[in-house]
C-alpha cells in the first residue's frame, strides 16, 4: 500500500529541538505534613499515608494539558513546541531494558517487569509528554484477588509457584506507554468477485450411478474505492511486556481517558516509551490495513472475493501519547522470571507460568488407567 504523506527525515536524524524541556519529578508533597501524596483509585483523590490528609483532584495544584490530538508530521519534523516535551528521571533495567520512573528517595529495588535487582541511577529521559491517562480503577488488594482467581485455574502450575505468588506478594502499579493514531484513508482496489453455482454430476459407485452436487465459482473482474476514518488506533510503545500479553488485556475503554495530570502518577510508576512515534505508526498501519482489507471484501460482495491490488492514501494523521494502568507482579521461580499482569481498568489477567512435570505425568497416568478400565469393561461386555 502507498501513502500520499510527504517524506520525512530518517528516523535516526529526528530530534525535538535543542531547547531545554520541562523537568518533571512527579513528587506531590502533602500540604499538612510534607510527606508524599498517592493517588487512591478507591477515593479518586490524593491521600497522604503519613497523616491521612485527603486532597480532591479538583483542588490539586498540579494541573494537566488538554486531551487533544497532535500533528504527526510536525512531530517527525521536530516541530513540536517545547511545551509538549518533558524530561523525567528513569532507571534502565540491565536485564529487560525497561525504563521506569522511580521515586528520588529510592536507590535500589527490583525491576517490576522481570524482578531483576536495579540500582536507581540519575539517568534522564527526554520524551513527548503524555496527553491522556487512564487512572487506576481499583487498588492492589483487588488486583491480588484477580491474580489469585486466575492462579486457581492453572491446573498444571507447581504448588510452590502458587504459594510463592499468593504469599502476600507485592504488586506494582505501573502506567504503560501507548500511542494512539487517527487517520483518514482512501483506498482504490482491483479484484474479482466470485459467484457460486452448483453442478450435478453422475458418478458410478460400486457399479451404481449416483448424483453428486459440486460447487463451482464464476469470477468477474471488479474495481472500486473505500474510505475510512480511523480513530484511536492503539499501539504499545514499549518492548518490556510481550505483545501477546498486552493484547490479552484488551479491550480498553479509551472513552474514559482523562487529560494527563502528573497527580495520577502519585504513588505509582510510569514506564517511558521505547518504541518511537514513527515505528509505532508502522504498527498502526498494519492494523489499519487489516480493516481496509475487510472493507474491500465487503465492498466487492459476492460469495467469494479476490483482492489483486490496493493503493491507499493516508492523510490528516494525528497522534496522542497516553498511559494505561497495569498491576504487575514479577517474581523468580527456580532461577527464571515470571509475571502476572492485571488490567488496571477491567481486571483482566495475563501471565507466564511454568508447568509441573510430575502433575502432567500424574494426569497422563490417570488418563491411561481410566482408558484401560474402560477398555476392560468394554471387552467384558
Amino acid at each position: 500500500m502507498t501513502s500520499d504523506m510527504p517524506p520525512v527525515p530518517p528516523a535516526d536524524t529526528v530530534s525535538f529541538g535543542s531547547a531545554p524541556a520541562t523537568r518533571e519529578d512527579h513528587r506531590f508533597p502533602c500540604d499538612q505534613c510534607g510527606a508524599d501524596y498517592r493517588f487512591s483509585p478507591a477515593q479518586g483523590a490524593l491521600i497522604c499515608d503519613h497523616c491521612g490528609h485527603e486532597q480532591p483532584l479538583s483542588d490539586s495544584p498540579w494541573g494537566g494539558s488538554a486531551l487533544k490530538e497532535m500533528d504527526f508530521l510536525s512531530a517527525l519534523r521536530a516541530q513540536l513546541p517545547e511545551a509538549e516535551m518533558e524530561v523525567t528521571r528513569v532507571s534502565s533495567c540491565p536485564n529487560c531494558a525497561a525504563q521506569v520512573e522511580f521515586d528520588p528517595s529510592v536507590h535500589a529495588l527490583e525491576c517490576p517487569f522481570c524482578a531483576t535487582p536495579v540500582v536507581a541511577d540519575t539517568g534522564e529521559n527526554r520524551h513527548i509528554k503524555p496527553k491522556g491517562v487512564l487512572p487506576f480503577q481499583f487498588d492492589e488488594r483487588a488486583a491480588h484477588d484477580a491474580m489469585e482467581h486466575w492462579l486457581g485455574r492453572l491446573w498444571f502450575a507447581p504448588n510452590g509457584l502458587r504459594d510463592y505468588a499468593r504469599r502476600g506478594r507485592k504488586m506494582d502499579g505501573i502506567y504503560i506507554p501507548f500511542w494512539t493514531y487517527d487517520a483518514q484513508t482512501q483506498s482504490r482496489y482491483t479484484g474479482q468477485r466470485g459467484t457460486e453455482y452448483t453442478v450435478n454430476r453422475t458418478v458410478m459407485v460400486d457399479g451404481k450411478p449416483q448424483i453428486r452436487t459440486e460447487i463451482k465459482v464464476r469470477w468477474s473482474n471488479t474495481r472500486g474505492r473505500v474510505q475510512r476514518f480511523f480513530d484511536d488506533v492503539l499501539v504499545l510503545a514499549s518492548n518490556s511486556l510481550p505483545r501477546r500479553h498486552t493484547e490479552g488485556l484488551e479491550p480498553w475503554d479509551l472513552s474514559q481517558l482523562s487529560p494527563y495530570q502528573p497527580k495520577y502518577l502519585a504513588g505509582f510508576r510510569a514506564e517511558a516509551y521505547t518504541i518511537d512515534l514513527e515505528s509505532g505508526f508502522a504498527d498502526a498501519r498494519a492494523k489499519m490495513d487489516r480493516v481496509i482489507e475487510r472493507d474491500i471484501r465487503f465492498d466487492i460482495g459476492g460469495d467469494r472475493q479476490r483482492i489483486t491490488s490496493v493503493d491507499t492514501d493516508v492523510s490528516a494523521v494525528t497522534f496522542k501519547h497516553i498511559l494505561l494502568p497495569v498491576w504487575m507482579a514479577a517474581y523468580k521461580y527456580r532461577g527464571k522470571s515470571y509475571r502476572f499482569i492485571v488490567n488496571g481498568q477491567s481486571g483482566r489477567v495475563q501471565g507466564e507460568r511454568p508447568y509441573s512435570a510430575w502433575k502432567i505425568a500424574a494426569a497422563v497416568t490417570l488418563g491411561l488407567i481410566a482408558a484401560a478400565i474402560i477398555a476392560y469393561i468394554a471387552s467384558q461386555n
